[in-house]
């Protein structure tokens, strides 16, 4: 045997392409109920027997299509960086309209069935960045764009 062996993935893995799809099901929902207001949305992207841990919002699809149809059309959200595992996205964003000022926000969902069936979320008003600081901001929208670079194979297993 002769030639070039390309490894592309672990061999003791197999092939997870949920990240990839569980990503794009984020980002539809979060588009869709937070840019377009769209609460119908709800019934086609979240399970029936929705979680939310957000204290300040009710329990369940129906309080979550019901929040979303009475929102002020000034809410807007940008997405920024996303991470996926197996069944759960991590989401880091901003959201204006919401509050009183500019939050960041991270969001955490678990996906079942093709489905958003869980969520969490930590709000936090945007600061102006501080030059003394290093003058980095909070949220950029080009984020998204970073992506980091896979964990290098141990192909001896040491």
């Amino acid at each position: 045997m002769t030639g070039t062996i390309a490894i592309t993935h672990d061999a003791h893995r197999q092939f997870d392409d949920r990240p990839r799809h569980n990503k794009a099901l984020v980002l539809e929902a979060m588009t869709s109920l937070f840019q377009r207001h769209d609460a119908s949305a709800v019934e086609r992207l979240y399970a029936p027997d929705y979680i939310q841990h957000n204290p300040n919002i009710r329990q369940g699809r129906d309080a979550l299509q019901a929040l979303v149809a009475g929102m002020s059309k000034d809410v807007y959200y940008e997405p920024g960086l996303m991470i996926a595992e197996g069944n759960f996205v991590a989401a880091h964003g901003r959201i204006r309209g919401w509050a009183d000022k500019p939050q960041v926000v991270i969001d955490i969902f678990r996906i079942e069935a093709g489905k958003l069936a869980e969520h969490w979320d930590v709000l936090q008003n945007e600061e102006p960045t501080n030059p003394a600081n290093g003058g980095i901001a909070m949220f950029d929208p080009n984020e998204k764009a970073y992506v980091a670079a896979p964990a290098p194979t141990d192909i001896a297993g040491t």
